[in-house]
């Protein structure tokens, strides 16, 4: 149960300690930045050199922890009310969380980071054939199936807690199994503060280092000098568009501007693949696809401990963390947007959909761009990316017909992916100073907003965000260890899900749903009829009333806690003390009228029904026209089930 002051919205223990921390660091990176810059260096050299095969093995347990929920019998599960349905379209949700995910990443890393593996990969020969495939298949592995493994587990874990047992959606309510209502003091004041925290310094350091990329395509287009003021300048550019998004809310900011910008990558995709070598990169991609899944066993556990090696501290060390430090901020962004979808339906969507198109985008950029460099002797551009991986896209599609337009669309599509993660990020930090509330008051969200902007545009001035960056991906390695702490309590109350899932289908004595005084006449006439609201409630008062009131007077004098309250519904609730309660409750609910029977009168095209609603949400079965009886013995029925449920639980 929320606490009291949960009725304010903010809370001011997270709100105040988060900010308190983000203006102590700003001035420790900005005062002392070599100071600063050296101690976080030193802090992630010394995971690198001790931690990293605790990162590679808890990476390697998410990854096949996910996959095997997403086919396990826990994935008919659904993140909300049994009843519940999506909150937005399919395309639309994939829009959104690829948005948040690693939209951004792709624009800067497409074509740097194949060619910096190309030229300096970690086993094969510098120039080769098998440089280049090893290249690609590094490439995948880093932004593949386990960077979106880990944004899963994550959101999966808020999306559960938040919509199947109604708690706040922060951070703290992965703690729940373990700590109980302890998450509503202090252990989960400082978890959300972490994720504040680590959220903000995450968002900023991308928008910081992005600047870069932007000042370098508009230098490209419009002869704009690169230089730090230039970066501030577009930096509030983005910042002042992302509060407008902010004001207009998720539903039409980030939502608009997701759609946008994924038409935008798709047709950007379409051009390269065209203007390219188009035959050679739909066979690299099939043969890149198949490398990866050929060694996705060996790479996740390779820890180059034969060959003593600083690549892997340089780049899976560094995504692994660099993923798991972002995670709370895109985890609760997509836990934010994916109520109603089932965990199957959700692991899915989340983790194969995006890496297929982020694999595609990898080949046809990356490919391009190491064909360019090895087979047409575009050695400037090699050159390029190792001095400067900010300018790699720019250089890249100067070789191709219509670069300036090209270039154009990239420009738009960095400022829109930099303007949504700008957004959201403001929208997730607001959320864990709300108590998981979106319907907040504007101010709160405009000023995460403009705190992230200001915190990158002072970082890049004073040169502190290399310090900031270290320190971020140096925090992962707390919030690795709390969230297997997570897992296992996710892992506790999917087992309880299972449970109640075979209690529902323990046999019990059948009833029938109408008895003796009915006949068969009346039973087909209720099938057949379609009641307006009015009488689907009077049908509630006059029967299921006086049913309710039967059951919980007998469950009375067996001195069993039994209340009838009227709040959301009619609901019979019966209190077990430590364990779990049961609910049943009927709630008249509206529906559309069957073809055949809709008439041309608009208000004769809708329906009510006496649905009954358990504590896991709507079941889906009408009880309207039941006699009081048949709507006891159902009672009964369910209660028996619930009662079977706590025997397996036991």
């Amino acid at each position: 149960m929320l606490p009291s002051d949960a009725k304010s919205k903010l809370n001011k223990k997270v709100f105040f300690s988060a900010s308190f921390i983000i203006i102590a660091l700003i001035l420790y990176t900005a005062l002392l930045p070599t100071q600063a810059n050296n101690l976080f260096t030193l802090i992630q050299a010394g995971i690198i050199e001790n931690g990293s095969w605790f990162y590679v093995l808890v990476v390697a347990f998410i990854f096949f922890f996910v996959s095997f929920l997403g086919f396990s019998r826990y994935g008919d599960i659904r993140l909300g009310p049994d009843h519940a349905t999506p909150d937005y379209p399919l395309v639309t949700w994939l829009s959104m969380l690829f948005a948040a995910g690693m939209g951004i990443g792709l624009m800067f890393f497409g074509v740097a980071e194949p060619l910096m593996h190309y030229l300096s990969p970690p086993t094969a020969a510098t120039g080769t054939v098998e440089a280049a495939r090893e290249a690609m298949k590094m490439t995948f592995f880093h932004w593949g199936l386990h960077a979106w493994a880990i944004y899963a587990v994550v959101a999966l874990v808020l999306a559960y807690f938040s919509y199947r047992h109604n708690l706040p959606l922060t951070l703290r309510s992965a703690l729940y199994p373990l700590i109980g209502e302890r998450i509503y003091q202090w252990p989960g004041h400082l978890v959300d503060v972490f994720a504040v925290v680590s959220t903000v310094f995450g968002v900023a350091t991308s928008l910081g280092l992005g600047a870069s990329q932007v000042n370098a395509g508009f230098s490209y287009l419009f002869g704009i000098e690169v230089s730090i003021i230039n970066q501030i300048l577009i930096m509030s550019g983005i910042i002042s568009l992302a509060v407008v998004s902010v004001a207009t809310g998720l539903d039409k900011g980030v939502r608009r501007l997701s759609e946008a910008n994924m038409i935008l990558a798709v047709i950007l995709l379409v051009l390269i693949f065209v203007l390219g070598p188009t035959v050679f990169l739909l066979q690299a991609y099939l043969q890149n696809i198949g490398d990866y899944l050929a060694d996705i066993v060996h790479n996740t556990f390779n820890l180059f401990a034969y060959k003593k090696t600083t690549w892997i501290g340089g780049w899976t060390i560094f995504y692994w963390g660099w993923w798991l430090a972002w995670a709370p901020f895109v985890g609760l962004f997509i836990a934010r947007i994916s109520r109603g979808r089932t965990i199957r339906e959700f692991i899915l969507g989340v983790m194969l959909i995006p890496t297929v198109f982020t694999l595609l985008w990898m080949t046809i950029f990356g490919n391009s761009a190491i064909d360019l460099v090895y087979n047409q002797g575009v050695v400037a551009l090699g050159e390029m990316v190792s001095k400067d991986s900010s300018v790699a896209l720019f250089v890249f599609l100067e070789n191709f017909p219509l670069s300036s337009v090209l270039s154009f669309f990239s420009v738009l599509m960095i400022v829109i992916f930099f303007v949504t993660s700008c957004d959201s990020g403001a929208m997730v930090v607001d959320m864990l100073c709300s108590h998981g509330s979106n319907d907040t008051p504007l101010w709160q969200r405009v000023y995460w907003a403009i705190g992230i902007g200001v915190v990158a545009g002072i970082l890049l001035l004073v040169g502190g965000l290399s310090a900031l960056q270290t320190m971020t991906i140096a925090s992962a390695l707390p919030f690795a260890i709390v969230l297997i702490i997570a897992i296992i309590g996710l892992i506790k109350a999917l087992r309880v899900e299972a449970f109640k899932q075979d209690s529902q289908l323990a046999t019990v004595i059948p009833h029938s749903s109408n008895v003796n005084d009915d006949s068969w006449q009346v039973r087909l006439k209720n099938i057949v009829d379609f009641p307006n609201k009015t009488n689907v409630n009077k049908f509630i008062n006059l029967t299921v009333v006086p049913a309710f009131d039967s059951v919980a007077k007998e469950l009375k004098e067996n001195h069993i806690s039994v209340e009838v309250t009227h709040e959301n519904g009619l609901s019979l609730i019966v209190d077990h003390g430590e364990e779990r309660v049961f609910i049943y409750r009927v709630m008249a609910r509206k529906h559309s009228q069957p073809d055949f029977v809709t008439e041309d009168d608009e208000d004769e095209q809708s329906y009510y029904r006496a649905e009954v609603h358990l504590v896991e949400g709507g079941q889906d079965y009408d009880i309207m026209g039941w006699s009081k009886a048949a709507v006891i013995n159902n009672i009964i029925d369910q209660y028996h089930k619930h009662l079977h449920f706590l025997h397996l639980m036991r």
